[in-house]
C-alpha cells in the first residue's frame, strides 16, 4: 500500500467539518478503490446517549464514522452532515478514521466518575467494515475496556470480526462481552442492491457459526425488514431456519425507519429499483420516519410462532467468570441479568 506517500497536511479546504473533527491527513490507497480516509485524532472516545432514548445502553464507542457497506437505508446517514460532508455517496465513500480512538478510551475508562456501565460497539457505524483490516482499532478498543472491568456489547456486519474472536473469549473470562450479527435477508442479489458493500449472507452465517463455537451465543438482527421486499412469511421462515442451523441464539426484528435524510437515500434507491413500490411506501411512511403501527403489528403476529418453531429465543448467556463486574466506588454492582439484554424477539 501506498500510504506512506500521502501528504500529512493535505488541504481539506472542500471540509471545513473535518478541521473541527481533528483532521490529521487525508488518503487513497489503490486496493481501497473510491474511498477516501480522513484519519483524525479524536478528543474523546465515550459517547452518552441522550437521556430517553428508549436503548439498552448509555454508552457508545465509534471507531469511525461512515461506512463503506454502504446500506441504503442506514440510519446513521444524517451523521455526516456534523462534517459538511453529503449523506448519500459521502456516507459511503469519504470515511472517518479515529487513529487514536483506543488511547483515548483508555484515559476516559480511568476517570474516578467512571461506573463501568456496558458500552456498545457498532451502534452508528460497523467496527468491522473493511477498513478495520488496514487499521486495526478494535483489538485496542477491546482490551481498554476488558482491561478496565467494562462490559460490552458489539454488532456488526463484518466477518473480519473473527479475527478477533480469540480477544473476545478471553474478555468474556473478566466481563460481560455481548455479540450481535445483522443479517435481514438470504436474497443476495437483494442484498447487492441494499447492501452493495456488506459480506454476502453466507458469509454472515458462517460468522455466525463461528461465534456459536466459541460459546458467544449470538444476536441477530434482523434489521432491517423492508417491507413488501424481505418480509413474507417464506422469506422469514427461510432466515430464521438458517440462522438456527448457523447458532443463533436469539433475533431481534426492526422494521425499516426512515429518518432524516436516509428517507431521501433510500427512497431514491426504492425509485430506480421498485418503482412499483413508492405509492405502498409512500402510505406506510405517511406519519414520518416509522412505519405504520398496523404494520408492525402484522410483522409481530407473523414472526412470533416462526421464532417459536425454530428455537431462537434463548436467553443471554451468563458472564464465563460467574460474577458480576465490580462497580466503581461507591456504585452498585451490576448483575449479570442487568446487563443482559434484549427480548428475545423485539419489534420496534
Amino acid at each position: 500500500m501506498r500510504w506512506a506517500d500521502q501528504a500529512a497536511d493535505a488541504d481539506d479546504g472542500s471540509l471545513p467539518g473535518l478541521s473541527r473533527a481533528g483532521l490529521v491527513r487525508t488518503v487513497q490507497t489503490p486496493e481501497f478503490e473510491g474511498i477516501t480516509f480522513h484519519e483524525v485524532l479524536a478528543r474523546s472516545a465515550l459517547n452518552k446517549v441522550p437521556d430517553g432514548s428508549g436503548l439498552p445502553f448509555r454508552y457508545t464507542v465509534n471507531t469511525m464514522r461512515g461506512c463503506s457497506h454502504a446500506c441504503r437505508y442506514c440510519f446513521a446517514r444524517p451523521t455526516h452532515e456534523y462534517l459538511d460532508l453529503g449523506p448519500g455517496e459521502d456516507f459511503d465513500s469519504q470515511l472517518v478514521v479515529k487513529l487514536n480512538v483506543a488511547a483515548v478510551l483508555r484515559r476516559e475508562l480511568r476517570r474516578r466518575s467512571w461506573q463501568r456501565e456496558t458500552v456498545a460497539l457498532g451502534t452508528n457505524t460497523d467496527p468491522y467494515q473493511r477498513a478495520e483490516g488496514r487499521y486495526r482499532l478494535m483489538p485496542g478498543v477491546i482490551r481498554a475496556l476488558a482491561e478496565s472491568g467494562t462490559g460490552m456489547s458489539i454488532l456488526t456486519k463484518g466477518t473480519l470480526l473473527r479475527r478477533d474472536l480469540p480477544l473476545l473469549r478471553a474478555a468474556r473470562s473478566s466481563v460481560d462481552v455481548q455479540v450481535g450479527v445483522s443479517l435481514a435477508m438470504l436474497d443476495d442479489d437483494l442484498r447487492r442492491q441494499l447492501d452493495p458493500g456488506a459480506p454476502s449472507p453466507r458469509a454472515r452465517l458462517e460468522l455466525i457459526r463461528a461465534l456459536a463455537e466459541a460459546g458467544l451465543a449470538p444476536h441477530v438482527m434482523i434489521a432491517p425488514v423492508v417491507p413488501h421486499l424481505t418480509d413474507d412469511e417464506a422469506q422469514l421462515d427461510a432466515l430464521l431456519q438458517a440462522l438456527a442451523e448457523a447458532g443463533a441464539a436469539r433475533v431481534t426484528a426492526i422494521p425499516l425507519h426512515l429518518r432524516g435524510s436516509t428517507r431521501g437515500v433510500f427512497l431514491d434507491w426504492l425509485a430506480e429499483h421498485h418503482p412499483a413500490l413508492q405509492r405502498r411506501y409512500r402510505l406506510l411512511y405517511s406519519r414520518g420516519a416509522y412505519v405504520h403501527p398496523d404494520y408492525s403489528s402484522r410483522l409481530r403476529t407473523r414472526m412470533a410462532p416462526l421464532v417459536a418453531r425454530h428455537g431462537l429465543s434463548r436467553p443471554a448467556p451468563e458472564p464465563e467468570h460467574g460474577v458480576a463486574v465490580p462497580a466503581a466506588a461507591g456504585s452498585p454492582a451490576p448483575t449479570a441479568a442487568a446487563t443482559a439484554t434484549q427480548p428475545a424477539l423485539t419489534l420496534f
